[in-house]
């Protein structure tokens, strides 16, 4: 298991990149690389990565990075795979890098495709619940009620389940994280790169301007999205369900904090009404009830 002494001091994400502040993505990043190591090659299809690595002809990646096609991750990442398999090269992680416009929009086709080939590469969504490199339009992936640019009054549906979805290819490794535990995170993605085939991992990355909190808070609203439930930290693990030690006492309904602790950080839930805050709270509970029958 990580400890905070054993994470290597060395930076691969270098000074210089254009990443909003307080982005939570950027913290991903750099846990991650510190996580897998300089063998590791990032595949990052169009969003907010492609652009915080910085102006070309500069990057602040102190590893590989192919930028590829929005809806190319998965598709990419098996290329690369098969090159260094081809090379007779084993010691080197591919690690798909997306946002949730690019996984639980665009680029599932390809995601789905590798997975029933099952492809060794580790693919990560980190979720900032919208499209962000475009200006916050809506995703899959954006919650019930929150105001995005092309949901200015709220979004009417709920967030699309991927890892579950991906769960049901049959692949050995698949997990939720956030950044507010980095550790866990961390873990995580070790975890993941000891198994063969595809590995998927959807890491929650809170965005300031999209979510419209001030920058300090990034790490407050995280764990806020764990401690209310509606991000809910678990792995699975060749088909068997278990909760993380962060989420595992919150199958007690009471031990949850109150959803409204979470949404009234944010300003694209400032017009959220009443009767959309008691639907979050009956989805979160029906998701629960859920992941109780799967331990």
């Amino acid at each position: 298991m990580a400890t905070l002494k054993e994470l290597p001091t060395e930076e691969y994400l270098l000074p210089g990149h254009a990443a909003c502040a307080g982005c939570g993505a950027t913290v991903a990043i750099r846990l991650a690389q510190k996580a897998l190591g300089p063998r590791t090659v990032f595949v990052v299809p169009a969003c907010c990565t492609s652009v915080l690595q910085s102006a070309f002809p500069f990057t602040a990646f102190n590893m590989p990075c192919l930028n590829i096609a929005f809806e190319a991750a998965a598709a990419a990442a098996s290329g690369v795979v098969a090159a260094y398999e081809a090379r007779g090269l084993k010691d080197v992680t591919v690690l798909a890098w997306a946002g949730d416009g690019g996984t639980v929009d665009i680029g599932l086709q390809a995601l789905s495709g590798a997975a029933e080939r099952g492809t060794n590469f580790i693919y990560v969504c980190y979720d900032n619940e919208a499209y962000g490199n475009t200006g916050f339009q809506r995703s899959g992936s954006s919650p019930f009620g929150s105001r995005t640019t092309t949901t200015p009054t709220g979004k009417r549906e709920h967030k699309k389940d991927v890892p579950m979805i991906m769960a049901a290819h049959g692949i050995p490794y698949v997990a939720t994280a956030c950044i507010s535990y980095p550790l866990d995170f961390v873990n995580k993605l070790r975890k993941a790169k000891t198994f063969v085939g595809t590995k998927y991992l959807q890491v929650l990355t809170p965005c300031p301007p999209g979510w419209r909190f001030s920058t300090e808070k990034t790490v407050e609203l995280g764990r806020l999205a764990v401690q209310t439930g509606i991000w809910p930290l678990y792995e699975i693990v060749n088909g068997k369900f278990e909760l993380s030690s962060p989420s595992a006492a919150l199958v007690d309904e009471g031990k949850r904090k109150p959803i409204e602790e979470y949404v009234k950080h944010q300003g694209r839930f400032d017009r959220i009404a009443p009767e959309d805050v008691e639907e979050l709270k009956r989805w979160i509970d029906e998701s629960w009830e859920k992941y109780k029958k799967l331990q």
